[in-house]
């Protein structure tokens, strides 16, 4: 993996300004998505500051497995990195494209990582991914081993910073990007749909191309009320992003 000591190494930009945040609309993007001229710090939480990482962190495995298991980064090596360039869709309808995330595949993590060391349930058809900030996704199985799907831990050929995700982060680019958990610490392997910390605002799947955007209301419906608190949340975001003087 990525040398995470030079995860302050951000995408090369000037402190984010509102225009970046202005929504245009190309036809190319997802239907209800907008483009933005940048890629800012989101959370459902904007207020929340950055998390404090171990030292040396390990991504934890637990749940319907016969063994837990706390896998040290380095062990993923053997895997072998690969690079995906995809959009970043976010619910709240703003899209930056062609980011290019470094990482290992996550199928490949699970096949050879996870389901011989920790030897999941035959059952297991979810992931409830915890990452080191609180934030809490529900993913179902066949979503995670998608070919595109990543544990990430670099970003256009710099370490992974903590604005967006440091030291590892869950990347599915067919998925909303709620679901692309940042500072992964634990995955949890679940027989039945868990919960998570959006409650029963996040769809089990997400998925960008069905526009499955809320668990109860319509695509349509939430567009605009998304779209319109996203700039001042990203903005709080960033804020709180930044180092305490």
């Amino acid at each position: 993996m990525a040398d995470t000591s030079a995860s302050d190494a951000v995408r090369k930009r000037q402190r984010l300004r509102f225009r970046d945040l202005v929504l245009r609309s190309p036809a190319f993007v997802p239907i209800g998505q907008r483009l933005v001229a940048d890629f800012p710090r989101f959370s459902d939480k904007p207020w929340r500051r950055l998390p404090v990482v171990p030292a040396r962190p390990a991504l934890r495995i637990e749940g319907a497995v016969a063994h837990p298991a706390d896998v040290p980064f380095a062990d993923f090596d053997a895997l072998g990195r690969v690079e995906r360039t995809a959009d970043l869709n976010c619910v709240t309808t703003w899209c930056v494209r062609g980011l290019r995330w470094g990482g290992v595949s996550f199928r490949s993590f699970y096949d050879d990582i996870v389901v011989p060391r920790c030897q999941p349930s035959s059952d297991v058809g979810w992931l409830r991914i915890v990452g080191h900030d609180a934030r809490v996704a529900c993913v179902a199985l066949e979503d995670a081993l998608g070919d595109d799907v990543l544990l990430a831990d670099s970003l256009d050929g710099n370490p992974l910073n903590a604005v967006h995700g440091a030291p590892l982060r869950f990347v599915s680019p067919a998925q909303y990007a709620y679901k692309s958990v940042k500072h992964v610490a634990t995955i949890e392997l679940c027989v039945d749909q868990p919960s998570s910390t959006a409650g029963r605002k996040e769809h089990p799947r997400a998925r960008i191309a069905l526009e499955e955007r809320h668990s109860r209301y319509p695509a349509w419906l939430v567009r605009w009320p998304y779209r319109l608190v996203a700039p001042l949340t990203a903005l709080i975001a960033e804020r709180s992003a930044r180092p305490r003087r």
